[in-house]
Protein backbone atom coordinates (compact mmCIF):
# COMPACT_ATOMS: atom_id res chain seq x y z
CA UNK A 1 0.00 0.00 0.00
CA UNK A 2 1.16 3.56 -0.92
CA UNK A 3 0.43 6.51 0.97
CA UNK A 4 1.01 9.87 0.36
CA UNK A 5 1.64 12.50 2.44
CA UNK A 6 -0.39 15.95 1.32
CA UNK A 7 -0.26 19.15 2.95
CA UNK A 8 -3.61 21.32 2.84
CA UNK A 9 -3.35 24.73 1.02
CA UNK A 10 -2.82 27.17 4.11
CA UNK A 11 -5.33 29.64 3.80
CA UNK A 12 -7.09 33.06 6.31
CA UNK A 13 -10.23 31.60 7.23
CA UNK A 14 -10.36 34.51 9.48
CA UNK A 15 -13.97 36.59 8.59
CA UNK A 16 -13.54 40.38 7.33
CA UNK A 17 -14.33 43.02 9.92
CA UNK A 18 -16.77 44.76 7.58
CA UNK A 19 -20.68 43.66 7.62
CA UNK A 20 -21.98 42.23 4.30
CA UNK A 21 -25.54 43.24 5.70
CA UNK A 22 -27.43 44.48 8.81
CA UNK A 23 -30.58 44.03 10.79
CA UNK A 24 -32.79 47.13 10.94
CA UNK A 25 -31.73 47.83 14.37
CA UNK A 26 -27.96 47.67 13.23
CA UNK A 27 -28.93 49.77 9.99
CA UNK A 28 -30.38 52.39 11.97
CA UNK A 29 -27.68 52.67 14.22
CA UNK A 30 -25.09 52.94 11.31
CA UNK A 31 -27.21 55.29 8.80
CA UNK A 32 -28.57 57.48 11.58
CA UNK A 33 -32.16 57.50 10.54
CA UNK A 34 -35.23 56.52 12.43
CA UNK A 35 -37.07 53.76 12.29
CA UNK A 36 -39.89 55.15 10.46
CA UNK A 37 -38.05 56.28 7.75
CA UNK A 38 -36.05 52.87 6.86
CA UNK A 39 -39.14 51.11 6.62
CA UNK A 40 -40.64 54.19 4.15
CA UNK A 41 -37.37 54.20 2.52
CA UNK A 42 -38.22 50.09 2.12
CA UNK A 43 -41.12 50.83 0.85
CA UNK A 44 -40.12 53.46 -1.52
CA UNK A 45 -37.58 50.10 -3.19
CA UNK A 46 -34.74 52.67 -1.94
CA UNK A 47 -32.98 49.94 0.22
CA UNK A 48 -33.21 46.88 -0.96
CA UNK A 49 -33.62 44.06 1.89
CA UNK A 50 -33.04 40.32 2.28
CA UNK A 51 -34.97 37.86 4.07
CA UNK A 52 -33.35 34.86 6.25
CA UNK A 53 -36.67 33.19 7.87
CA UNK A 54 -38.13 35.94 10.22
CA UNK A 55 -34.96 37.97 10.21
CA UNK A 56 -34.66 40.72 7.72
CA UNK A 57 -31.28 42.15 6.25
CA UNK A 58 -30.31 45.74 4.95
CA UNK A 59 -27.28 44.82 2.34
CA UNK A 60 -24.35 47.17 3.05
CA UNK A 61 -24.02 48.02 -0.57
CA UNK A 62 -27.81 49.30 -0.71
CA UNK A 63 -27.17 51.20 2.55
CA UNK A 64 -23.85 52.92 0.77
CA UNK A 65 -26.09 52.99 -2.62
CA UNK A 66 -28.93 55.18 -0.97
CA UNK A 67 -26.34 57.69 0.85
CA UNK A 68 -24.37 58.17 -2.91
CA UNK A 69 -27.88 59.03 -4.23
CA UNK A 70 -28.25 61.27 -1.56
CA UNK A 71 -24.71 63.44 -2.17
CA UNK A 72 -25.21 63.40 -6.45
CA UNK A 73 -29.04 64.92 -5.39
CA UNK A 74 -26.83 67.90 -3.12
CA UNK A 75 -24.52 68.04 -5.96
Amino acid sequence: MISYNVKAPQLDLRASTEKLAYTVPEALYAIGLGRTTLYVLIAERKLRTIKVGSRTLIPADSLRGYLASLEQEAA
